[in-house]
């Protein structure tokens, strides 16, 4: 707006009414996006974020016009540093009011905001400030200037744009965002004082005391208008997500609490349902200890991505952090949601702090994959229990200070998948790219496919494929496969020779650790069996022996070769009905450490004799002896072994369940091996080992 000869008719001059409105419109605009950019997350800003988006959308064409038109009423001056400066301005406007555009339709019917637009639409910003304001100052300190009319203009244009910005300060007043109850019950116990009130979890929140229930959940939330859909998709069948409802978990912790009180149960609560936990649920005198609230979600988003500091302790060694709200955070429809979604898209740095390097490091799951019982849950002392971090961390997969060579919790049960998620891409991995069109998958795919198909959760038949395909080591993981072994999870061997001079075909079933982070079986090693099953056939297909088959009830025949443990209390009791809160100790113990093996014998006679010799105890080493009644005619005689793995024994299940219900822990062949040994017409004690086939 330059000064003109009163003679020409201007349509943008300081009294033009264009002016003023193009005027107010920038000071509003430019005063609510400065406020994004260089304030602190808070109800007005968004609000303002939603007001700059509607005015922006509404005045879009008015400000291109006006541009147009001021280029024409002073387009034939002479160059100077005024029109210099406006001509700046100019271009800085249109490229804002363009980028604006884009990132505006970007936040609606987007999924992700574009870093490049974004960062545009904030410089050009900049660049209209830098060419505005100068050009209008020097206009109304030039001398000759039509001073009433420049401030009439100043003035006017002022409060025009006030007027926009006062809702933004009212607003907040009539809605900024849930309220929370951040206050535990008045009857809640503290057991360990009210210095841990979580105890005898080792869980705490960042200000020491309770947060509400809906604090940590709404996960379906996250996956509305095509955000992170894939991933909730992919958490909902998960152990994560069904940690608080798995019926034998709900059964087990009813157990605790009648045996040790409610309150008991916070020790589980860290790690299995901190939504409840965190929210004062597990207190005396309750009877639902998994509150409605989190009932559904056990580890939920948040519950995992608020964490904020971990250590090495176990039993749920972490703080958590109440994560800040969006406006509308927990509607998944309506206007509220497509509001919130918007503002998440176009004001992402709050929602960018809850993915930090801290989850992608295997210490962030020892927080929950570590875990002791202690003299404040057994009333005696210190007891090591599942530790798949140490594990780990003491195994050939651990390179300290080199990820090419090692494989972490996540490369292998959050495998990278092909994604159109907002999340897809990384620069923080050394073979991850910005744009690689991949996200790592929330399945968590490990070794549980009976409560997925047990509750019949959304997705749960794909939960159970995958999970077999991946105790049987058929699951491929791309971005690892040149530092990964190939091939079954536990290779299973076959060691058969001769002993002519007694007549006897000793059989030595190896298992070795192939391509397990940890020890295998791990977990809870006294509801999870893990068994070697072998058959031995004659040259008429007639089976002359077997070990560890199961009966019709489902369960494994006695003296069968297990991978499990047996902890016992303090009377030396079997602990058989997962009350760990009574452990003290293992009367045995055998898992296989990564790489390492272990190895079961049998003994085949062909001397006519059909005795069976019985296994010795546990403990003292594992041979397993039987022998084959002399055969009627010579030929070839057939053995084949295999391991067979199930997360729950089924007196748990029966325990849990009910007899009567009919549900057991399918069973999974992890692995086999064959051979064949021919036996000569002239003697039973000439034996030839024929082919071992795996």
């Amino acid at each position: 707006m330059c000064a003109t000869p009163a003679r020409r008719r201007l349509h943008t001059g300081w009294s033009a009414r264009l002016s003023t409105v193009a005027g107010a419109t920038l000071l509003l605009l430019t005063a609510s996006g400065l406020a994004v950019t260089l304030g602190p997350f808070h109800p007005a800003v968004e609000w303002g974020l939603l007001i700059h988006t509607v005015v922006g959308i509404a005045t879009i064409l008015p400000l291109v016009w006006y541009c147009a038109v001021h280029w024409l009423d002073y387009r034939r001056y002479q160059p100077s540093p005024v029109v210099l400066l406006g001509y700046v301005a100019g271009v800085g406007l249109l490229v804002c009011v363009g980028s604006g555009a884009v990132v505006t339709w970007q936040g609606i019917a987007g999924t992700r905001m574009s870093s490049i637009w974004r960062q545009t639409h904030l410089i050009s910003t900049f660049v209209t400030l830098a060419g505005a304001l100068p050009h209008v100052v020097l206009l109304l300190v030039r001398v000759g200037n039509v001073l009433p009319s420049s401030i009439k203009y100043v003035v006017h244009s002022s409060l025009l744009g006030s007027v926009g910005i006062v809702p933004v300060a009212l607003l907040p007043l009539v809605y900024a965002g849930t309220k929370y109850d951040d206050t535990l019950p008045a009857d809640y116990h503290y057991i360990s004082g009210t210095e841990r009130p979580f105890a005898p979890s080792l869980a705490k929140t960042s200000t020491g005391g309770a947060l509400d229930a809906r604090t940590l959940a709404g996960s379906r939330s996250c996956g509305t208008s095509r955000c992170h859909s894939e991933i909730v998709k992919e958490w909902l069948p998960s152990a994560h997500r069904y940690a608080a409802m798995d019926p034998l978990f709900q059964g087990i912790q009813q157990t605790m609490a009648k045996q040790n009180g409610p309150e008991s149960t916070r020790y589980c609560g860290g790690c299995h349902d901190p939504i409840s936990l965190f929210s004062g649920t597990k207190n005396i005198f309750v009877a639902n200890l998994t509150g409605l609230q989190g009932y559904q979600e056990g580890v939920s988003c948040l519950a995992c991505h608020s964490i904020r500091d971990t250590d090495l302790k176990g039993n749920a060694s972490y703080t958590v952090t109440r994560p800040t709200e969006y406006l509308w955070q927990w509607k998944t429809d309506g206007a509220g949601r497509i509001a919130r979604d918007f503002l998440i898209r176009t004001y992402p740095n709050e929602h960018n702090r809850l993915s930090k390097r801290l989850f992608k490091t295997p210490q962030y799951c020892a927080a929950c994959h570590k875990q002791f019982i202690d003299a404040e849950v057994n009333r005696i002392g210190w007891v090591q229990l599942q530790n798949q971090y140490d594990n780990w961390a003491n195994s050939h997969w651990n390179r300290k200070g080199d990820p090419r060579k090692t494989v972490e919790c996540r490369e292998c049960h959050m495998p990278l998948v092909a994604s159109s998620d907002p999340s897809a891409g990384d620069t923080s991995d050394y073979n991850r790219s910005p744009n690689d069109g991949r996200h790592r998958s929330h399945r968590f795919i490990a070794a549980n496919q009976l409560v997925p198909a047990l509750q019949k959760l959304e997705g749960w038949q794909e939960q159970v494929q995958l999970t077999e395909e991946w105790l049987q080591g058929r699951r491929r993981i791309p971005e690892i496969e040149e530092k990964w072994a190939k091939g079954p999870i536990v290779k299973i061997g076959l060691d058969l020779g001769t002993d002519r001079r007694r007549g006897i075909i000793p059989i030595r079933v190896v298992l070795t650790s192939n391509k397990v982070g940890h020890d295998y079986p791990t977990g809870p090693l006294d509801m999870i069996q893990s068994w070697v099953e072998l058959h031995v056939t004659d040259p008429h297909g007639r089976e002359i022996f077997s070990t560890g088959t199961r009966d019709a009830q489902n369960f494994i025949a006695p003296g069968t070769f297990l991978f499990k443990a047996e902890p016992v209390d303090q009377h030396g009791n079997l602990i058989d009905r997962h009350n760990l809160w009574e452990m003290v100790g293992v009367r045995f113990r055998r898992a296989l450490f990564p790489a390492y093996s272990d190895t079961v014998e049998y003994q085949v006679s062909c001397s006519g004799l059909s005795d069976v010799r019985g296994a010795q105890a546990p403990g003292e080493g594992d041979h397993r002896h039987f022998q084959i009644p002399k055969p009627t005619r010579p030929g070839r005689y057939t053995v084949v072994a295999s391991l067979q793995y199930r997360k729950v024994d089924q007196f748990l299940v029966n325990y849990l369940l009910g007899p009567r219900s009919g549900i057991t822990a399918r069973v999974v062949e992890i692995g086999r091996a064959a051979a064949t040994i021919d036996v000569s017409p002239d003697s039973a004690n000439d034996l030839r080992l024929v082919a071992i086939s795996q």
